[in-house]
């Protein structure tokens, strides 16, 4: 049906419930150190020997930071302050997800009145448009390319300003020293 209706109308809306389901983090102190990233609302904050799922996933803050998104592609944990997405791939890319939850003023859907916060049953409301597949791979590959060009620029910047800084100085004590003409 999805294919149907995305062949005769170029794109179909969905809610979010419909397209993947979400997941409640949970403790995961009772295991070991490990090399698997343990995911909080802020991000990764521990690693542990044990994942609560191996597969791309969305996660989304729970409570706190709750417009900060993360993609993820390797396994990983989640504490139980965001939640994480098991996604229908029949249907929709991961990484479009994440990039048009990220599109989305998630604070906008806040439930609470002290610590920001999102429940399932707001989230799975969400209107979510899906063209093709190959529509959404597409978009995701324009995205990456920018999210790329992105983050070279953020790493790269620093060591730019620096050399600049660098020249500046040069060319200041070349242009504004002054031989002395009673020497």
């Amino acid at each position: 049906m999805y294919r149907l209706l995305t062949y005769i109308f170029g794109y179909i809306n969905l809610e979010l419930g419909e397209i993947l389901k979400i997941k409640n983090g949970s403790d995961y102190k009772k295991f070991n150190t490990g090399n698997i990233p343990v995911y909080g609302s802020g991000g990764i904050i521990n690693y542990t020997d044990t994942y609560i799922y191996d597969e791309e996933s969305v996660l989304i803050p729970r409570k706190g930071s709750i417009g900060n998104l993360f993609y993820v592609d390797k396994p990983f944990w989640t504490v139980d302050t965001i939640f994480y997405t098991v996604i229908d791939k029949d249907i929709v890319i991961p990484k479009y997800i994440y990039y048009y939850l990220s599109k989305i003023n998630l604070e906008k859907l806040n439930t609470a009145g002290g610590v920001p916060s999102l429940t399932q049953t707001v989230l799975n409301k969400i209107l979510i448009p899906l063209p093709p597949l190959e529509e959404q791979q597409r978009i995701v590959d324009i995205l990456d390319r920018f999210d790329k060009l992105c983050n070279d620029i953020s790493e790269g910047l620093p060591a730019e300003i620096e050399a600049r800084q660098k020249q500046y100085e040069y060319f200041r004590e070349k242009l504004l020293t002054f031989k002395n003409i009673n020497d």
